[in-house]
């Protein structure tokens, strides 16, 4: 398990793809039909962004929980 700072980074990174991948299909849906053929390899990159992301936040919760506990290392 990483410490509270790297995952908050990694966090940082993972947000900043997600919220790109996601004006990619807002663009993409304004341009339709053009690049129809794009939908679902920039929706399955998305949804793949999002699983991440959600992954790393269940982490750094985890993290931080174990951190407060009692007897756990500075």
């Amino acid at each position: 398990m990483s410490d509270a700072p790297t995952l908050r980074a990694e966090l940082k990174k993972l947000s900043a793809r997600a919220m790109q991948l996601k004006m990619d299909l807002h663009d993409l849906s304004e341009d339709l039909p053009r690049g129809w053929e794009l939908i679902p390899k920039i929706a399955g990159d998305a949804f793949k962004a999002f699983g991440d992301l959600q992954a790393k936040r269940a982490e750094l919760e985890a993290t931080e929980r174990a951190a407060e506990e009692p007897g756990a290392k500075p």
